[in-house]
């Protein structure tokens, strides 16, 4: 008996420290595994690279209020977790700690430290309150200090870290250069972009209408919905930091659409002769897609005047993608704004390579010249009947001068001979420039696309692969009225059939037994 009794308390011993062992061992040792499409769970590769490569110690204090409920616990337990991660792969260069704000003075240092208290609703004795919390963090490198002061967007929490501890290792930002002088979008007047793109580089206009020249040391140069044609002296600034080896996006308005007054006639820009030496070309027509967004219109009912939304076939919601190509391998939908086609066709007799980035979908059309345009129009299968229609595209390689062998614009004649071709590099085309604009880029994949189209052009791919993970729902296929109909009417047959098909099933299935066992009586 005592044999048994002490083999009884040497197993649960055992038993015991195995289990505290483990418990141990699981809180140092991280692991999970991520069966999403996009491994939206797991640390990208930019981000393990950006950790691994830090020279010296990264301090993360994260300021949580503790006990707080669902869903604001979780923002808790993924932002331990990745941060788990990245101190995983950070070689000892990384170190985080909780901090619990509590009474006057831990409230105060979260303060300090740029995180303010946010109000967030929770349920007590059955009865909603207010609570004041705080979710945010702060990162200390050397003299420098990076602040995520609210964790609200799970999806984006790995590229807001790793874009903020970009900031805080990188010594000097790249410059990223935008056109002004022909009544182009200001870039700072479209407040999320213009935030977006300064949190990673310095952003600074370019006025080449008034005889300006693109500086040599912009990573990028943007040239976003002008209106007014660009003189011969403008053209061969663009042509010349082209062949220095530059990066350019155009993003094009062709039509001049105006929802307001319900009209649209083509514009001319003056650059459709450069960018066909450079392969590719804007076309002068509007493009409609049965995928789209939805606008909203007043329309009278029953004598009263009614709010009602509509979908608008002249704004794309685009879900077809390059999946070759980081820009846009990973976004679900981003929606257009009267975009025009893009043709890249006369890429290849050049010597260049094109890759179309996104097309519209299968039940799409397009239309030339002036049009008048009516939100309450039904389109026949007929004006919907292309499909894929290319709506931007990425050209590269070496470029031929669109001077090369020209008379150079006046002004110009004393100046240095003109570069006649690039080195290796790249520009991207995009058939409307309004995508991005506050009234516009509603839709998240709106800025994630422009934002991915500065970091291409300036060769800092690693924020692209971590910005394009999303854990949003992709977009419905889109599916004829036919087949609507035959799913909905599934959905209600359907089940009560099953039910009494089982039911006969069975009863048939007794009525055969009770035969066979009256006939073996």
């Amino acid at each position: 008996m005592n044999n048994k009794r002490t083999q009884t308390i040497i197993g649960t011993l055992l038993v015991l420290g195995i289990l505290i062992v483990v418990n141990i061992i699981s809180i140092r040792l991280f692991g999970r595994i991520d069966l999403t499409k996009q491994r939206v769970y797991t640390l990208s590769d930019a981000s393990k690279r950006l950790v691994r490569s830090l020279d010296d110690r990264v301090t993360v204090k994260a300021y949580f209020t503790e006990d707080l409920p669902a869903p604001y616990n979780d923002n808790r337990r993924e932002v331990l977790d990745m941060l788990n991660e990245y101190k995983a792969y950070a070689g000892g260069n990384l170190q985080y700690e909780f901090i619990n704000p509590e009474g006057d003075k831990g409230e105060q240092e979260a303060r300090l430290a740029g995180v303010p208290p946010v109000n967030v609703q929770v349920v007590k004795e059955d009865r909603f309150e207010v609570k004041r919390a705080y979710l945010g963090l702060v990162m200390l490198y050397e003299d420098k200090k990076e602040t995520l002061p609210v964790i609200q967007n799970l999806g984006s929490l790995e590229y807001d870290i790793s874009s903020a501890l970009k900031r805080l290792t990188t010594s000097q930002k790249k410059r990223i250069g935008y056109t002004t002088g022909h009544d182009e979008t200001d870039l700072s007047t479209m407040k999320q972009a213009y935030e977006m793109l300064t949190s990673q580089y310095d952003v600074t206009p370019v006025n080449l209408a008034a005889g300006g020249t693109v500086p040599s040391d912009l990573a990028a140069l943007l040239i976003i919905a002008p209106q007014k044609k660009f003189n011969d002296s403008s053209k061969y600034q663009i042509d010349q930091y082209l062949m220095r080896g530059g990066k350019i996006a155009f993003l094009l308005n062709k039509v001049n659409a105006n929802l307001q007054s319900q009209y649209a006639q083509p514009m001319d820009v003056n650059l459709d002769d450069q960018l066909s030496q450079y392969g590719v070309r804007v076309n002068a027509d509007l493009v409609r897609d049965a995928q789209c967004a939805y606008v909203t219109v007043v329309q009278q009912q029953a004598g009263f005047m009614m709010q009602s939304q509509i979908p608008f076939p002249y704004m794309p919601m685009v879900s077809s993608f390059n999946k070759d190509n980081m820009i846009v391998k990973d976004l679900q939908n981003l929606v257009f704004y009267f975009v025009s086609s893009v043709d890249t066709s006369a890429a290849a007799t050049k010597g260049l390579k094109a890759e179309v980035l996104v097309r519209s979908s299968a039940r799409s059309g397009r239309q030339n010249g002036f049009l008048l345009i009516d939100p309450s129009h039904q389109y026949t299968p007929a004006e919907l009947s292309e499909s894929g229609i290319p709506l931007a595209a990425v050209v590269s390689g070496t470029f031929k001068s669109f001077y090369a062998g020209k008379q150079l614009p006046p002004g110009l004649v004393s100046s240095s001979s003109p570069l006649a071709s690039s080195p290796e590099t790249r520009i991207i085309v995009v058939g409307d420039g309004d995508f991005m604009r506050d009234d516009v880029a509603k839709n998240p994949g709106n800025l994630t696309f422009f934002a991915n189209i500065v970091d291409y052009l300036a060769d800092d791919a690693g924020l692209i692969t971590i910005r394009s993970k999303n854990v949003a729902m992709p977009p419905l296929d889109q599916i004829s009225d036919g087949t609507k109909k035959t799913v909905k009417y599934g959905d209600l047959l359907l089940p009560p059939i099953a039910v009494i098909a089982y039911g006969l099933l069975r009863w048939r299935t007794r009525v055969t037994r009770k035969k066979a066992m009256e006939a073996s009586l």
